[in-house]
């Protein structure tokens, strides 16, 4: 046997494969249920998507989050600014940009 499989380090395994098993099982019986029971979360594709054409995915954005953004705008410019349109950008920007911040902050010594 390993070093690992001592007493205390047993007994764990032990129960981890209990677990493993449970949840197995749970996992097994879910599976059986009859797809009519399960719930639909997923909406049906727009009929333009089935056709091929790409259209934007639309997220829309709660009121709770809008006030958020209105509050932090009145806060930068000092006055009660007007929100004319608010937009999800992907994550690859602010990446970049954060990128080209480090970079930027790095002190070459050219000797």
């Amino acid at each position: 046997m390993s070093a690992l499989a001592t007493e205390p380090n047993a007994a764990l395994i032990e129960e981890l494969r209990k677990q493993i098993e449970a949840l197995s099982a749970r996992l097994e019986k879910l599976e059986q249920q009859p797809a009519a029971a399960a719930p639909v979360s997923t909406p049906a594709p727009p009929a333009a998507a089935a056709v091929g054409q790409s259209q934007p995915q639309v997220e829309e954005i709660s009121a709770e989050t809008l006030l958020v953004i209105s509050a932090a705008v009145a806060a930068f410019l000092g006055e009660r600014g007007h929100i004319r349109a608010v937009r999800l950008v992907g994550s690859a920007r602010w990446a970049q940009e954060g990128r080209v911040s480090i970079q930027a902050s790095h002190r070459l010594n050219r000797t």
